[in-house]
């Protein structure tokens, strides 16, 4: 038989041979660019690391600020359906007077059930791995699954994430994964849920409303040349949403609870250096780092970076020198829009005309992931691999101890050390913020070693009317009691 006579009518014989070959090009390369099961194994992987890593730096007593208290204290409230006091910012003080923050309220529940700081703690850790699947998942499906899960190793890891994670607890961690969830939807063109995600981002802090209209303006961005005009309304709607709900939260909601009239941090507008300056080689050094390691400077050509600009203009605005530098949680909200920025730039760059930059791009996601494994050396995950970081050491138990003598529902005076191991069962105020009142108890760890005649000579100079005895101590924590208001 003719082998073009068996053939389908309008079709060549190796056309007829080369269409199931095509096919299964295809659909090789459909399978390439599917993620698989990917960014939920790698997000689980990171929420075991972030939950070891914050949990047993809190099980060694090495707190880093009052925060983790302050949060405790407010979700503690909430847990229970009552108005968020964090008597660390002053006694009676409500929390949503000094940040608009009700997200926080989320976690009432779970606190309920598993009352403590450690709660918090795996909360957060689990929010921040899960903002790695929204990143890891669009970086496959636009560059390959190898590509994706490189980029998600270089997030998952990245320094500012890290540092966010060794920083007790903060509310930003609701914003990373919202803002990752809404920059995956943009980069995909699904606009209604973009702006889905990012609107609850306005009851995570107050400032992040103007990251909220800088996702719209990405979005419009986006959208504006397209036929369909209901997109961009849209768009320009949330721009609106989002400042105006940062205006009300700024201007009415937060001077509201707190009773002054006023938002307590307009006095770092023009704070910091006496000049009202920042220094150039800080703020050059702090962009560099949000920017080269991360990316190689290859977000700059993606629109998505705009939701960067909020947050790293607040810095400039600020003057305070404290908001820079790698330290602290300041910079994960930037780690989500720096890594989805890089991945839509990545696939934009694919089809460049230049020949430097198709090269560049393609390498780019291997040096970006091997940036961050390099850089974990020096950052907090690499305290994983010590055998001490899983020991806690004889003098927590010892102070462990000393603080169970402190009796629940007590009043206490403490410092940063001691605040966690209380807040879940005590009243806790800062050291010399009681404003009159004379709590029973004082507990402070100082720097050095104390007398027990000068803990209580300190003691009587943040109480002149009160006596107090001292307790006892364990290592350089110190506890006394009041006997006399």
């Amino acid at each position: 038989m003719d082998m073009a006579a068996a053939a389908p009518s309008g079709t060549s014989a190796p056309d007829a041979a080369a269409a199931p070959r095509s096919s299964r090009l295809r659909d090789r390369a459909a399978a390439l660019r599917r993620p698989g099961a990917d960014p939920y194994l790698l997000a689980a992987v990171l929420f075991v690391a972030y939950a070891a890593l914050s949990v047993s730096r809190h099980r060694r007593m090495e707190a880093m600020s009052w925060d983790l208290g302050i949060f405790e204290q407010a979700i503690r409230a909430y847990s229970r359906f009552q108005a968020p006091i964090a008597d660390l910012k002053g006694p009676g003080a409500n929390i949503l007077g000094d940040h608009f923050s009700p997200v926080t309220a989320l976690l009432g529940p779970l606190y309920r059930i598993f009352p403590g700081p450690v709660t918090l703690l795996v909360a957060q850790a689990a929010l921040f791995a899960v903002s790695a699947v929204p990143v890891t998942r669009v970086a496959a499906h636009l560059l390959g699954r190898g590509r994706g899960l490189l980029i998600g190793i270089a997030y998952g890891l990245s320094w500012g994430v890290q540092r966010a994670v060794d920083f007790d607890f903060h509310e930003i961690c609701f914003a990373v994964p919202l803002l990752a969830f809404a920059l995956e939807a943009v980069i995909r063109e699904r606009w209604y849920a973009a702006m889905l995600w990012a609107a609850p981002l306005v009851f995570v802090k107050e400032d992040m409303g103007v990251t909220v209209a800088a996702v719209g303006a990405a979005v419009l961005i986006r959208t504006w040349r397209r036929r369909e005009s209901r997109v961009p309304l849209a768009a320009i709607g949330l721009i609106a949403f989002g400042l105006i709900a940062s205006a009300v939260a700024l201007g009415v909601v937060i001077p509201g609870f707190n009773g002054d009239g006023d938002y307590a941090y307009w006095q770092k507008v023009d704070g910091g250096d006496s000049d009202g300056t920042i220094p150039f080689d800080t703020a050059l050094r702090t962009l560099a780092w949000i920017l080269l390691p991360t990316t190689g400077l290859l977000a700059l050509r993606s629109p998505l970076l705009l939701a960067a600009v909020p947050t790293i203009g607040w810095r400039f605005v600020s003057h305070e020198e404290f908001y820079w530098g790698t330290d602290w949680h300041y910079n994960a909200v930037l780690m989500p829009v720096v890594f989805l920025a890089l991945v839509d730039a990545l696939h934009r760059s694919r089809d460049s005309r230049r020949a430097w930059l198709r090269s560049y791009s393609g390498q780019l996601p291997t040096a970006v992931a091997a940036a961050a494994l390099a850089l974990t050396s020096s950052l907090p995950l690499y305290s994983l691999t010590e055998p001490d970081t899983y020991r806690k050491p004889a003098r927590v138990a010892a102070a462990e101890r000393l603080l169970a003598r402190i009796p629940d529902g007590a009043t206490v005076e403490a410092n940063v050390g001691p605040i966690s191991r209380l807040t879940s069962r005590t009243r806790v105020f800062w050291v010399g913020d009681t404003r009159g009142i004379a709590p029973r108890y004082i507990a402070l760890q100082e720097d050095g070693p104390r007398t027990a005649r000068h803990m209580l000579d300190y003691a009587r100079q943040l109480h002149p009317d009160a006596e107090y005895r001292f307790v006892g101590t364990a290592g350089n924590l110190y506890v006394l009691e009041l006997t006399r208001d």
